[in-house]
């Protein structure tokens, strides 16, 4: 008996000693993830904890927190086993903050000063109802088909898509959601996101602000080797910076976006590995970074915040949107912008248009060619911070397709050849989940040239 009771406690110890290396490391992760998908869901989306916890959050790791959400004041707090509880607060024109033991809750903020596009058009150039509109050049039964298939049938989880949006030469053509979602659904679009960044300084760029092939203004590079990085290198993941992205273990992108205060300074504090535009390597670091260097372009904070609305989002009438900010009050460029899958669809429009809304250039045309124009090493497949078909990636869907992607299979796809966006958002990625290259071929097949 006694022999039994040291192996079994042999076995607790070690067992133990094995949470502790491989799981207890990540728990601060684990419930930081947890605490602002909760958070942001909730108080963005008016998502109820259940339904979170069992769409956002049923993620290997991520299921084993314990959430609770306080309405009244706004925040949600998780821990695992109850260990590392973290907590993610809610600021009305905000979002939610996920916030460490030392931040003061009592210091004043600032808000976007927001304009809603009020100019009595239809969706999507407006936010009136669309206009029925049918072509005869689409197979609508076809298109149907394509747009039905992307959803799980009754009691499924494997496509998981939450909604498809439509638009044929500025119209709306096919749209559907998911039980529990519509047309007013705020859905978190991830490195959707990196697209918005990119649109900011296409921006000040055609303001004359800023020029992309100098050397990025980070005086903090000034003495070093990183001093000759330009924002084009930046722009397109070319930097040659020191970075690992990979959601399946802590690394830089999982401990900035869920530990770091300051989001756009992991990037900025790493050290070169390579010359710049000789390595493609996606970094998120790198977006934040780029977004705490826009935040250096104007003398207040208000300016920075109101920017980011009043040259993009609210100019073409994404009045759903909100970008979350990190603990300084940097926009967290690189993966928070939430928004109605139609606003989404606009953004994708607006360069269809090669940077025209409506009639009113907000981006030069050169831009947009930038954007989808591929980046050195990265093989055809990525621009700047637009991603791209030009290698052929989906194979049935025309190579100048340029897409805004996400995590869990956020897409934004624009096929200037086509005249038509398409937009899926789920919470799955691509197959055995899956099957973007058949859903596009199956959009795109509906519609005679």
């Amino acid at each position: 008996m006694k022999k039994f009771l040291k192996v079994l406690l042999l076995v607790v110890v070690l067992a133990f000693l094995y949470f502790g290396f491989t799981t207890y490391p990540k728990l601060d992760l684990i419930s930081g993830f947890s605490a602002k998908s909760v958070a942001s869901g909730h108080f963005i989306d008016n998502r109820p904890l259940d339904l979170i916890q069992k769409t956002d959050n049923d993620i290997d790791m991520i299921d084993l927190a314990k959430n609770s959400i306080d309405d009244a004041g706004k925040f949600a707090i998780s821990s695992v086993y109850g260990l590392k509880e973290r907590k993610a607060i809610y600021r009305e024109g905000l979002g939610a903050t996920l916030i460490n033991d030392n931040y003061d809750l009592s210091k004043p903020y600032l808000l976007p000063k927001r304009t809603k596009l009020e100019n009595n058009l239809p969706f999507p150039y407006g936010n009136k109802e669309p206009k029925d509109t049918a072509f005869s050049n689409v197979d609508y039964s076809k298109l149907k088909k394509a747009v039905d298939n992307a959803f799980d049938k009754t009691g499924a989880r494997i496509k998981r898509t939450r909604a498809v949006v439509v638009l044929y030469k500025d119209h709306l053509i096919a749209e559907k959601y998911d039980t529990g979602f519509n047309k007013d659904s705020k859905i978190l679009g991830w490195s959707m996101t990196k697209s918005i960044t990119s649109s900011a300084f296409g921006v000040l760029a055609k303001q004359g602000k800023i020029d992309i092939y100098k050397p990025a203004p980070v005086a903090e590079w000034k003495n070093d080797e990183r001093k000759i990085i330009t924002l084009n290198d930046l722009l397109h993941m070319n930097s040659g910076l020191e970075w690992e992205e990979n959601y399946s273990t802590i690394c830089d992108a999982t401990k900035m976006l869920f530990q770091a205060e300051d989001m756009g300074k992991v990037q900025l504090e790493k050290p070169a590995q390579f010359k710049p535009n000789t390595h493609w390597n996606y970094s998120s670091g790198t977006t934040n970074l780029l977004s705490l260097i826009l935040r250096r372009q104007f003398k207040t904070q208000q300016e920075y915040l109101d920017f980011w609305y009043s040259a993009v989002i609210d100019k073409i009438g994404m009045n759903s949107m909100i970008v979350e900010q990190d603990m300084s009050g940097t926009f967290v460029g690189s993966s928070y912008g939430w928004a109605t899958p139609r606003d989404w669809s606009k953004f994708g429009l607006l360069y269809l248009h090669k940077g025209n809304w409506n009639g009113e250039q907000i981006l030069d045309e050169s831009w947009v060619k930038y954007t989808a124009t591929p980046t050195n090493t990265s093989e055809g497949k990525y621009g700047a911070q637009f991603w791209l078909n030009a290698g052929g990636k989906f194979p049935d869907v025309p190579r100048d397709m340029f897409y805004c992607s996400g995590y869990q299979g956020q897409m934004v796809a624009i096929i200037p050849s086509l005249d038509m966006v398409i937009v899926r958002m789920g919470v799955r990625e691509e197959e055995p989940g899956f099957d973007f290259n058949g859903f596009l071929k199956g959009i795109i097949s509906s519609v005679k040239k």
